[in-house]
């Protein structure tokens, strides 16, 4: 019998179906979905990063035009193909209300890209983030009533807020004090 106390974001946990997503949790989402994307045809994954194949061909006048369908090779319509597979992985992930806002869009990276405006922001709403993630950075240390394993899990959160913004540049570019071999501020012993 299922469990009907848990959040509708748990349920698909499998690897044959992709996680659900109605607008809660949107980062958690996002990895779990470039993930199982990823793992199931890495061609699609690059339809989302870099958008669809379009065939063209040049006219009469050299300029370049869409090709017509009885103009398609077999290779170029299961280019073509990949797109619609993206798009079903994606509208597959959807409850309602978030189908019915992306399911005119004809491009799997449009869809994405959609969803990463809606729920992340644009770029300076994510530089913004990355400020505040990198001053709780600074500012981080263990309270004294605080386990280990406390202290980590935020730490983590921190650290991991970073990747979440998918700004390009590493670590070190948000984070310049983080490095290898280095302990949280805090935590290193007083001298």
């Amino acid at each position: 019998m299922a469990s009907t106390s848990g959040s509708s974001m748990y349920e698909s946990q499998s690897t044959t179906r992709p996680s659900f997503f109605n607008g809660d949790n949107y980062p958690f989402w996002k990895n779990r979905m470039r993930l199982f994307i990823k793992f199931n045809d890495y061609l699609v994954w690059d339809v989302i990063e870099d958008g669809p194949y379009i065939p063209l061909r040049r006219d009469d006048e050299g300029k370049m035009v869409l090709k017509k369908k009885i103009e398609m090779s077999e290779d170029e319509r299961k280019k073509i193909k990949i797109n619609d597979k993206a798009l079903h992985m994606l509208f597959c992930s959807f409850g309602p209300d978030i189908y019915s806002k992306v399911s005119s869009i004809e491009s799997a990276k449009e869809v994405w890209d959609t969803l990463e405006t809606t729920y992340e922001g644009t770029n300076d709403v994510k530089e913004t983030k990355i400020g505040i993630l990198n001053l709780s950075y600074e500012n981080f240390k263990m309270e004294p009533d605080e386990t280990v394993s406390k202290m980590f899990d935020l730490f983590s959160t921190i650290v991991n807020g970073s990747r979440k913004t998918n700004l390009s540049g590493s670590y070190s570019t948000h984070f310049p004090n983080l490095g290898m071999g280095r302990e949280p501020p805090s935590s290193r012993p007083k001298t």
